[in-house]
């Protein structure tokens, strides 16, 4: 009789545990389909030859929706992203779950289907800073003209600006205001993510200071992250091709002293000198957005920006949210970059 009693207790229990999941499973949305990565290589002409003995051949890896395979007369905006500085771009999808990121971002009423681009900019000084150099390469040119025409001619896009979009992270969002004052022509919107490099003075720093005693190439390549941001920025904004084997001023003389000319050089390269000569180009997007956590140090210099973009007229939405300079980027691009082009980007 026992025996009988558990044996039905047992069965009770199994088919309370059996219904319960049935339950579960009949009120959970489907699961979103997931998108297709492509990693390719983009060759850029702009880049040839740079000083830094970087490759022209750089690494993209570019996000198809889930769509894309089969609605093949189907055609899609493209949002441009841009990593920060000390990644590859492996590790900037990695890291921040750019793949897991795109495919929620992109399910049922959350944002619209689009490719997205992840250009790789890791270079000697670990990072190019999207500028235009003799030492660097021309980033300007690359990401907005030769990357943009390779995408238009290799994938189903919708080939006019307002249908493009241009964000990035870090170093990456400092290239995404650089290369968007600059080029409306290309890009309908953007959105940065913790700038930095707002106002650089070229201050005779401790950082300044150890840059200069390095000497020869093996010296750099020897150094570990972050330890190559100052000529990081030297190459893209000091390149000297006269002063091998470096070939960047940094804004130290041999003695110590200053050097006004290189420092004139860095604060002409910062977003907000940059934005008094090319700012107004802004006022040209469909749509201006960036962010900043509140424990960022880079929150002060996104103030700033806020502030300048304010005074210039320049239409914008700045958001702060609880956050240091990485913790959150993943969720935020899921969960207001993509729905932010998915909002005003061009489908048609």
């Amino acid at each position: 009789m026992r025996a009988m009693q558990k044996r039905m207790a047992f069965l009770l229990v199994t088919m309370a545990a059996v219904l319960l999941v049935s339950l579960h499973a009949q009120t959970q949305p489907p699961s979103a389909a997931a998108g297709t990565i492509e990693q390719i290589t983009v060759h850029g002409k702009s880049l040839e030859g740079n000083l830094d003995g970087d490759s022209a051949d750089r690494t993209v890896i570019v996000y198809l929706p889930p769509s894309y395979k089969t609605d093949t007369a189907r055609r899609y905006p493209v949002v441009y992203l841009l990593h920060g500085y000390g990644l590859q771009v492996a590790g900037w999808m990695r890291i921040f779950k750019i793949e897991a990121g795109l495919n929620s971002a992109m399910a049922v009423d959350r944002a619209k289907q689009m490719i997205v681009v992840n250009p790789d900019c890791y270079s000697f000084y670990d990072g190019c800073f999207y500028g235009k150099s003799a030492a660097t390469g021309d980033w300007e040119t690359f990401v907005a003209d030769e990357l943009v025409k390779y995408i238009d001619g290799h994938y189903r896009t919708l080939a006019k600006r307002e249908s493009r979009g241009l964000g990035g992270h870090s170093m990456g969002g400092y290239g995404t205001l650089r290369i968007a004052m600059k080029r409306p022509d290309v890009f309908g919107a953007m959105y940065a993510l913790s700038a930095c490099c707002a106002m650089d003075n070229g201050d005779i720093t401790d950082q300044v200071k150890t840059a200069a005693t390095y000497k020869t190439r093996e010296d750099v390549a020897a150094l570990r992250y972050p330890n190559k941001g100052t000529l990081a920025r030297a190459a893209a904004w000091s390149p000297n091709p006269a002063n091998a084997p470096l070939f960047v001023d940094l804004p130290i003389a041999k003695d110590g002293t200053v050097r006004p000319d290189i420092q004139a050089k860095w604060r002409e390269n910062s977003l907000l000198p940059m934005m008094e000569k090319y700012g107004n180009n802004l006022k040209k997007y469909t749509a201006v957005r960036f962010d900043v956590g509140t424990m960022d140090n880079l929150m002060a210099t996104n103030q700033q920006i806020d502030a300048a973009m304010t005074k210039q007229g320049i239409r914008h939405t700045f958001e702060t949210y609880e956050g240091d300079h990485n913790g959150r980027i993943a969720e935020r691009l899921e969960t207001k970059v993509m729905p932010f082009f998915s909002a005003i980007l061009a489908f048609k």
